[in-house]
């Protein structure tokens, strides 16, 4: 689950709501990692055999991931309802879930 930018700036009861979730989560299994990603970033490109670096921010910064949750869970619907949960504990805003393949 990763979760977009906002300008919302967030207040006690936010940090006391999304502690109490993070808690729970962890305490259930599902909750593998969390954590903030920096605004800037570095895109690192490729076309033609030629590789390209380009530090951030860049134009549309309110599109980049600001953070991410790793969670595993039993079906995509559980996740789902997992970001649901989150996006009532933080309000407006955009999150996005997506599988990780591999072992």
């Amino acid at each position: 689950m990763m979760t977009k930018a906002s300008d919302a700036a967030p207040d006690e009861s936010l940090y006391v709501e999304m502690g109490k979730f993070v808690e729970e989560l962890t305490a259930a299994g599902v909750l593998l990692a969390t954590g903030g990603l920096e605004p800037g970033g570095v895109r690192v490109t490729s076309a033609d055999g030629e590789i390209t670096v380009t530090d951030g921010p860049f134009a549309e910064a309110k599109e980049s991931v600001a953070g991410f949750a790793l969670i595993e869970v039993r079906s995509k619907e559980e996740a789902i309802e997992l970001a649901r949960r989150f996006r009532k504990i933080v309000g407006d805003g955009e999150s996005v879930v997506q599988q990780v393949f591999g072992p």
